[in-house]
């Protein structure tokens, strides 16, 4: 079970906004350019201000609103004709931008540091390149969990609100993290394992 498996439901509620999206002329690629250029400027941000925790408030709500544009994306080139080959390739590498950009910060917050953040930085995007794997093959893309881009945006929201609203992490923290790094590395193999299936 993946977060991931709720997003027709997600889209039903964002298809009047891409409705007015589209109305204005709005591209598929032009969302998807925005939201990878303010998820970069929101990883500067924090990772200039590691121990302005209060800050980190707004990491939950941007991730929010990244995938409302990540999904309105795609419902503008699927629905609305805009599907292209740049499409295709800017969608799998502005993810993959934007997830070490918002992911790098936590690398200077205790407990962490610049090896689990690495290891789950460079995990994440193997977990994309396995589900893009799949279509290489004549394949479907692979969005299987068990910690697929959605669940990541969720674990990752609610720990930058835990920093937010207590203002440290407790040290035991770090041990959870190794656990959602072998998660991704599960997810991975699932990702192959199904797609091999296919």
């Amino acid at each position: 079970m993946s977060i991931y498996e709720l997003k027709p439901k997600f889209q039903q509620l964002l298809r009047p906004l891409v409705r007015q999206l589209y109305a204005r002329g709005v591209t598929a690629n032009q969302v998807t350019l925005f939201a990878c250029l303010i998820s970069v400027g929101f990883g500067i941000g924090f990772a200039l201000a590691p121990h302005c925790a209060r800050v980190f408030i707004l990491l939950p709500l941007w991730l929010f609103l990244r995938m409302a544009l990540n999904a309105a994306d795609g419902m503008l080139a699927r629905e609305f004709g805009q599907k292209s080959r740049l499409g295709g390739y800017l969608n799998e590498l502005t993810d993959v931008i934007a997830d070490a950009a918002l992911y790098l910060p936590f690398a200077l917050i205790a407990p962490f540091g610049p090896l689990v953040i690495g290891c789950f930085i460079f995990f994440a995007a193997l977990t994309e390149f396995c589900g893009v794997l799949g279509q290489v093959h004549g394949n479907s893309r692979r969005y299987d969990g068990p910690l697929g881009k959605s669940d990541r945006a969720f674990v990752i929201g609610a720990l930058a609100l835990w920093y937010a609203l207590a203002g440290q992490l407790p040290a035991w923290m770090l041990w959870p993290m190794w656990g959602l790094v072998a998660l991704l590395v599960v997810t991975c193999v699932q990702r192959v394992r199904l797609g091999l299936r296919d």
